[in-house]
């Protein structure tokens, strides 16, 4: 859900003016108003630098904040960034798509899970690195190494503009799984080498996913709120760092430290896990006589989690069909008042055969639907394509693919 996926760049602590003078560390690379944590980080700098690929070309300001200042700023993000109204609208989509329940209170859900998990952020708006106050010392070295690492990419990226909303859920999440991906794998390398007192290069680690994959996820058990959430969110929030630092340990295999960014950048989080995919289709989806209410991408993300949980497919059969994937559009009209909330969503597919096995699927298992669902063949612009009406509205729908 691209709500979620966006604000892992954005949950912060508050950018409020730190109490006290703000000095700069000896080296220059660092501005704090905190001089023990600034000389740390003064120190890590460098080094992440240079794992990173990336030069460093300012000084990064870093200071602390309280939980209180974070729980008013989560508050904040959350009416700039999802408002109710919105908020509501995803509800009611990804309902009707059985991904969760009707009833969810998704703001409620995400001030609850960044209110467990965070420890500091780079807020790229600001410019600047917060960590909580309360985090243990020996917790601190590994949360700036990581977030350092961003403040090093936005000196190279321009990372709010990387992950545009705009550009829909799931261009937005394969972005978010570039920036989070890069900066997990520069901290993996960073901290063996720390336990091990030997040099490591983790590009040169042979099957690196399924090494480091398992032990990744596993750590959303120490979260239960994480651990608790619906599916699509659980992975919207761990996909970027599980598969993203897969996907830049792939580009790091010939020694050079390329960067995700640029001509590397994903462009859906199909091309996370199969950087060999082309790029999707992008798709207009119309609805006579409605006014749409939301409207958005899906994405091969989700629809292989859809495959699995809603669909029923085993998970070799849900990524066999997902393959077929090559971009999506749905539009929700009504749920207001005394309007039956309904759904149009088309996909385009790269042949015949995971179209149809994607429809016969669908129509043996709509009853885990939050709604009626018909399944039906379609062309669009001469390639295959489904499109599903979920919902008790008769939806007259338009599909072709979006001008460049």
């Amino acid at each position: 859900m691209k709500p979620v996926a966006r604000l892992l760049l954005h949950v912060v602590c508050v950018a409020a003016t730190a109490s006290g003078c703000s000095a700069q560390s000896e080296s220059t690379l660092v501005l704090s108003s905190d001089p023990e944590l600034g000389a740390m980080a003064a120190e890590l700098l460098p080094d992440l630098s240079r794992r990173a690929g990336m030069e460093l070309r300012e000084p990064v300001r870093l200071e602390l904040r309280s939980r209180e200042e974070l729980a008013r700023y989560l508050t904040f993000k959350l009416d700039e960034d999802l408002p109710h109204e919105e908020a509501d609208a995803r509800v009611d989509a990804y309902a009707l798509l059985g991904l969760v329940p009707p009833d969810l209170d998704l703001r409620a859900l995400l001030l609850e899970l960044y209110g467990e998990q965070v420890a500091g952020f780079y807020e790229p708006d600001s410019t600047a690195l917060y960590v909580l106050d309360d985090q243990p010392p020996a917790a601190l070295e590994a949360l700036l190494v990581h977030e350092l690492v961003h403040a090093v990419q936005d000196q190279s990226a321009d990372l709010r503009a990387l992950t545009d909303p705009d550009a829909g859920n799931d261009r937005s999440t394969a972005a978010m799984a570039a920036v989070e991906g890069h900066a997990t794998l520069v901290m993996l390398e960073y901290l063996t080498e720390q336990m091990t007192g030997a040099p490591v290069d983790l590009g040169a680690v042979p099957d690196f996913a399924a090494q480091v994959g398992p032990a990744l996820e596993g750590m959303s058990a120490q979260f239960p709120a994480l651990a608790g959430a619906p599916r699509v969110v659980r992975d919207a929030l761990v996909f970027p760092y599980v598969a993203g630092a897969a996907y830049v340990q792939r580009l790091w295999t010939d020694g050079r430290r390329k960067s995700p960014f640029g001509d590397a950048m994903p462009r859906s989080t199909e091309q996370v896990r199969s950087p060999w995919a082309e790029p999707p289709v992008e798709l207009s989806l119309t609805i006579a006589g409605e006014a749409v209410r939301l409207a958005d991408t899906l994405g091969f993300l989700e629809l292989t989690i859809l495959l699995e949980d809603v669909v029923g497919m085993s998970p070799a059969r849900a990524a066999s069909v997902a393959a077929g994937w090559d971009g999506d559009r749905w539009a929700l009209v009504g749920g207001e008042g005394d309007a039956a909330a309904s759904l149009a969503w088309a996909v385009v597919w790269e042949g015949e055969g995971e179209r149809d096995r994607f429809l016969e699927a669908v129509r043996g298992a709509g009853g885990r639907f939050g709604g009626s669902v018909r399944a039906e063949p379609l062309s669009v612009d001469g390639r295959p394509g489904s499109l599903l009406r979920l919902g008790e509205r008769a939806l007259e729908v338009a599909v072709v693919p979006r001008s460049p």
